[in-house]
C-alpha cells in the first residue's frame, strides 16, 4: 500500500510538473513572439491567454483615451488577435480608400453561429453579396419618397408620445384639466419605445407598439391598443435587445468557451434559443407581407417600407435587360431587415439623449436653437415638414457637436487584404486595425478647444469643415465603403424630433449636476436620464 501511495505520488507531482512545463513554454513563446513582432509599435503589454482584454473591461473609451495620451496616435494592444489602434484623419482616409479596402474583420464562427456573419451589410465580409445588399440600402435611403414617409411617421408618433406625456402629467396633477402639469421621467426608456416603434414601421410597415407598452407600466390608464397587441411587440423588441446581447458573446468568444464553460454555455444555449424566436417571427413578416402583395391589385400604390422594397427588388424585369438580376431571397432579406433594426434603434436613442444632455446643459445653446425651431414653425406646432428640417443648420450643428464629443460608435474596424503602407510601415495582408473615433473627435491638434461643447464650430461660416482639417477628422457614421447608409434617415429623425419635442415641451434635467450615465461595449449607451418635461406654455393658443 505505501508503495502505491508512493507512486500515486510520483505520478501526481509528473502531471504536475507538465502542466507546469506546458505554461512555461507557452508564455515564453507567447512573449518571445510579442517581442520579436514585425513593426512593433509601443502599446501595453499583453498577458498570456487574455491579452489586453483586461484592459478593456471597465472602460473601452477611456482606455483608448489611455493609449492615445501615453503612446501617441498610433499604438497597437492584443485580443484575439493584434490590433493596430489608429488616431490620426490621414491614417483613416488610407483605409477609407474606396478602391481598396471594405472588410472590418476576418470570418467569425460565432457570429455565423448567431446567424449575422455574410448576410446583410453590418457583419457581411463578402463582397459579392455584401454590394448589392449595399447598393440597395444607399437607394433606398435616398429616395425621397421614402424620405417623405419617414417624417410622416415621425410625426404621427411624436403625436402619440405627446398625449402619454400629457396623460401621465395631468394624472400626478389634482386639476386634469391643469394645463400646467410637470413630468419627471426616465427620457432612455421613452426614446427607446419612439426609435423601435419608427424604425419598425419604416422598415417593416408595422409597429412594436413599444411607446404603448412603457406608457402602461406607468400609468393607471391603458393606452387604446389592446393588450395582445402591446404584448407580442414588446416581446419582439426585447428579442432583438437581446439578440443584440448574444452578438457581443458571440463575437468575442470562442467556440471551446461556449460550448464548455458553464455559464458562458448557458447563456449561449439561450441566445441561439432567442436567435429562434426571431427568427422565426422575421420570416413570418417577410411571408405575410409577401401575401398582401400577392393579393394587391394593379392600381392599388405599394406601401413605402423597407420590406415591400426588398421583397418587390428585380422581380418586375419586363423593361430589362440584365439577365443576372434576380429577386432578393428571404435569408437575404431577413439580414437586411436585421441590420436596419440594429442599427437604426440604440445608436438613435442614445444620440438623442446626448443632444438633450448638452442642450440641458448649456442655456445658450438652448435659446440659440428654440429661436430657430420657433422662427421656421410658425404655423403648425405639432408638425414638422421634410423642407423645415432642411432650414435646421443651428439644430444640425448641435447633432455633429453632439456626436463629435460623445460618438455613438467609439472605434471602427478594417482589415487590410493585401500589403498596405500606414504611418510609416508596411502591414502584411491580414492585419486589423482600430480606428479610434473618440480620440481623433478631441484631437487637440485638429480641434480648437476640443472639450468644449461649441456647435458654432459647425454653423459658422468661417468655422466650416475646411478649416477643421481633414475631412476624416469627423466620422459621426464612419467612413468609405462602410459609412451608414442611414444616415441621412438617422439625421431626419433626430431633426424632427428636435424640432418637435422643444418646440412644445420645456425639458430640463432633473440634477443638473449630474454627469452622463455611460457604458461603453461596441457602443457608447445612455443607461439614464431623469428629465423634468412641462409644457412651453408661451406656446399654448
Amino acid at each position: 500500500m505505501a508503495i502505491q501511495n508512493i507512486i500515486s505520488l510520483i505520478y501526481t507531482v509528473d502531471y504536475y510538473l507538465l502542466f507546469i512545463a506546458i505554461i512555461t513554454i507557452y508564455i515564453f513563446n507567447f512573449y518571445y513572439k510579442y517581442f520579436n513582432r514585425p513593426n512593433a509599435l509601443p502599446g501595453p503589454i499583453p498577458l498570456p491567454f487574455i491579452g489586453n482584454f483586461h484592459n478593456l473591461l471597465y472602460d473601452p473609451k477611456k482606455f483608448y483615451e489611455q493609449c492615445q495620451n501615453k503612446y501617441g496616435d498610433i499604438s497597437e494592444l492584443s485580443l484575439d488577435r493584434r490590433f493596430i489602434l489608429l488616431t490620426r484623419p490621414e491614417y483613416f482616409e488610407k483605409l477609407f480608400d474606396r478602391k481598396l479596402f471594405f472588410m472590418r474583420q476576418s470570418y467569425n464562427q460565432g457570429l455565423e453561429e448567431i446567424g449575422m456573419f455574410g448576410h446583410g451589410i453590418a457583419f457581411n465580409e463578402n463582397y459579392e453579396n455584401w454590394k448589392p445588399n449595399s447598393k440597395f440600402f444607399m437607394d433606398t435611403f435616398v429616395a425621397q419618397k421614402f424620405m417623405d414617409n419617414a417624417v410622416n411617421c415621425t410625426n404621427n408618433l411624436y403625436k402619440e408620445l405627446s398625449d402619454y406625456w400629457q396623460s401621465l402629467g395631468k394624472q400626478n396633477t389634482s386639476n386634469n384639466n391643469n394645463d400646467n402639469w410637470t413630468l419627471e421621467t426616465d427620457f432612455t426608456k421613452w426614446l427607446h419605445g419612439f426609435t423601435n416603434d419608427i424604425v419598425s414601421i419604416i422598415i417593416t410597415g408595422e409597429r412594436t407598439y413599444s411607446i404603448a407598452a412603457y406608457y402602461n407600466t406607468l400609468s393607471c390608464k391603458k393606452s387604446e391598443y389592446p393588450d395582445a397587441i402591446v404584448e407580442d411587440g414588446d416581446r419582439f423588441v426585447k428579442s432583438i435587445v437581446k439578440y443584440i446581447q448574444g452578438l457581443m458573446l458571440f463575437s468575442s468568444t470562442g467556440s471551446f468557451v461556449r460550448q464548455y464553460i458553464p455559464i458562458i454555455k448557458n447563456k449561449s444555449v439561450d441566445y441561439l434559443k432567442n436567435r429562434d424566436y426571431l427568427f422565426e417571427k422575421l420570416d413570418k413578416i417577410i411571408q405575410k407581407r409577401k401575401e398582401e402583395i400577392k393579393k394587391m391589385t394593379i392600381d392599388k400604390e405599394m406601401r413605402t417600407d423597407m420590406l415591400t422594397s426588398l421583397i418587390t427588388a428585380n422581380t418586375n424585369l419586363k423593361d430589362s435587360n440584365d439577365e443576372e438580376l434576380k429577386p432578393i431571397a428571404d435569408i437575404e432579406i431577413r439580414g437586411n431587415i436585421l441590420d436596419a433594426f440594429l442599427g437604426g434603434t440604440d445608436t438613435t436613442t442614445n444620440l438623442f439623449c446626448f443632444i438633450t444632455y448638452f442642450i440641458c446643459k448649456n442655456p445658450h445653446v438652448k435659446q440659440k436653437m428654440l429661436s430657430e425651431i420657433d422662427c421656421i414653425l410658425t404655423s403648425d406646432k405639432s408638425y414638422v415638414s421634410y423642407n423645415d428640417l432642411q432650414k435646421l443648420r443651428y439644430c444640425e450643428a448641435i447633432i455633429k457637436e453632439t456626436s463629435r464629443l460623445v460618438p455613438v460608435i467609439p472605434v471602427g474596424h478594417r482589415l487590410i487584404t493585401e500589403e498596405y503602407e500606414i504611418a510609416g510601415y508596411k502591414w502584411p495582408p491580414g492585419t486589423h486595425f482600430m480606428l479610434n473615433f473618440s480620440g481623433i473627435h478631441t484631437h487637440p491638434k485638429i480641434w480648437p478647444d476640443p472639450e468644449v461643447f461649441n456647435p458654432d464650430r459647425f454653423y459658422n461660416d468661417d468655422l466650416d469643415d475646411k478649416k477643421l482639417g481633414d475631412k476624416s477628422a469627423l466620422c459621426i457614421f464612419g467612413g468609405g465603403r462602410r459609412i451608414c447608409p442611414g444616415r441621412r434617415l438617422a439625421m431626419v429623425e433626430l431633426l424632427s424630433l428636435m424640432a418637435l419635442v422643444f418646440k412644445n415641451y420645456y425639458v430640463e434635467l432633473v440634477n443638473k449636476n449630474e454627469p452622463l450615465k455611460l457604458v461603453t461595449l461596441m457602443t457608447t449607451t445612455c443607461q439614464e436620464l431623469k428629465v423634468r418635461i412641462s409644457p412651453r406654455t408661451d406656446l399654448l393658443i
